[in-house]
């Protein structure tokens, strides 16, 4: 699903970022990306999502290798994702529904798919009920949901989510860890970058350990 050989990325600024990173994900794997702030956890998944490109190394995602990815070829390779932020990075204008619905739209689904498709991504995620609300009125939690519902309303074979728990208490980052749990168990494959070691101990996944740009534990 996702591996990573000996991938490496330099700033011309700040130098190696990551260096010399590999793994493997296999097809519904839920596993942690965890180290200190600055280790290369954002960077590795900006390389995941094509947001940037390796210095070195190769990346496959799918089958593909994503330095051989065209330009025209990402935003179909990106809706194999699911992604997922510690800052929510809703429409705070637009309503639960349209946030939800804003990845189908973009691909040009019909009225009707959009609805089914956003109903029963905010019914996995507890929101049923909640589509006319703006994101500003609901809790950080309930904000962080819709977020997810955003993230897997396209079907994705993929889930990464970036310190998706940063903002909430120890209760509700829990019952967002558990929410991933439930869609691996449907097949997705998570990767879930956290700080919060308590957390991740207490769930019987891999964990990757990145300190300054290299791999050191998995």
């Amino acid at each position: 699903m996702l591996i990573f050989e000996n991938v490496c990325k330099r700033y011309p600024d700040t130098g190696d970022v990551l260096l010399n990173v590999s793994f493997h994900l296999q097809p519904g794997e839920m596993a942690f990306l965890t180290g200190h702030s600055g280790a290369g956890k954002s960077t590795l998944f900006k390389l995941t999502a094509i947001i940037e490109r390796c210095s070195r190394g190769q990346i496959y995602f799918d089958g593909q290798n994503l330095n051989q990815a065209r330009e025209k070829q990402i935003p179909f390779l990106r809706r194999k994702m699911g992604l997922i932020f510690q800052d929510y990075r809703l429409l705070n204008d637009r309503t639960v529904f349209d946030n939800v619905a804003l990845p189908l739209a973009i691909a040009g689904y019909g009225h009707l798919e959009v609805s089914r498709r956003v109903r029963a991504a905010l019914d996995k995620v507890g929101l049923l009920g909640k589509e006319k609300k703006l994101p500003l009125t609901l809790s950080g939690g309930e904000q962080q949901r819709v977020g997810i519902a955003r993230a897997v309303v396209n079907k994705p074979s993929i889930i990464l989510a970036d310190e998706p728990t940063g903002n909430l208490d120890p209760e509700l980052s829990a019952e967002i860890m558990q929410l991933f749990e439930k869609f691996q168990q449907v097949g997705v494959t998570v990767l879930v970058a956290s700080h919060d070691i308590n957390l991740i101990s207490k769930m019987n996944h891999r964990v990757l350990t990145l300190d300054h740009g290299q791999l050191l534990g998995d």
